[in-house]
């Protein structure tokens, strides 16, 4: 079959025909959830289902970051393992979990953005984040860029809810904040765009989940 010019590639294929190993078609609201999951927990699982169902979103695909520039490598697992980790969480068919950053050689968000949206035209991109990312996201390469590339999502969490709607990516961007009764639409606007999703919290963390890890190493060292 021959494809016309800017037609999707059913393969997923990024420039030079590298495979990104999913198919998005034109008029898909897909959310980009980007992470270290390191390792991935209910918490994460939460925010990406309750951006699923707010959003009205016809994939969430967990973008499984290599290595977080502003988190130390020591600490980073095997990708391999994290992304069966996510896997295990992400099972519905609604959410891809995809190495596409290692794919891509991308590093930071604004590049990864920036590709699958030239890779995918015609599909409606939200990024997804929990509200701890929100608190730091001022600290992330080319953060004005990401608010200017796409529509984001916010969906609270435990003790840092209050802290992220005060943050100075928050501050920055207030006049583009739209109410959480708008949510549904998020992806047919025009970024900037932001959106706050307030709902039950699920109180799982990644770095809590490490520090268990590493008492029960301890212990079984003893």
């Amino acid at each position: 079959m021959v494809r016309g010019p800017g037609a999707p590639d059913p393969a997923g294929r990024a420039a030079g025909g590298l495979r990104l190993g999913f198919n998005l078609a034109p008029g898909m609201r897909v959310g980009l959830y980007g992470g270290s999951f390191n390792p991935a927990h209910e918490g994460h699982a939460h925010v990406a289902e309750t951006a699923r169902r707010r959003l009205k979103l016809d994939r969430v695909i967990w973008l499984v970051s290599p290595q977080n520039p502003l988190k130390p490598a020591h600490e980073t697992a095997d990708l391999a393992e994290r992304m069966a980790g996510a896997r295990a969480l992400a099972s519905s068919r609604d959410m891809i979990v995809s190495d596409a950053e290692s794919r891509l050689g991308s590093q930071y968000t604004i590049d990864t953005v920036r590709a699958l949206k030239a890779r995918f035209p015609g599909v409606k991109f939200v990024w997804i984040m929990g509200a701890d990312s929100l608190a730091s996201f001022h600290r992330w390469r080319g953060w004005t860029q990401i608010m200017r590339e796409v529509p984001v999502a916010v969906v609270s969490r435990p003790w840092i809810s209050l802290k992220s709607r005060f943050s100075p990516a928050a501050h920055r961007f207030r006049r583009f904040r739209v109410g959480s009764q708008r949510a549904m639409g998020l992806a047919d606007m025009k970024a900037p765009a932001w959106v706050f999703l307030r709902g039950r919290f699920n109180f799982q963390s990644s770095t809590l989940l490490r520090e268990r890890m590493r008492r029960a190493r301890s212990l079984k060292s003893l």
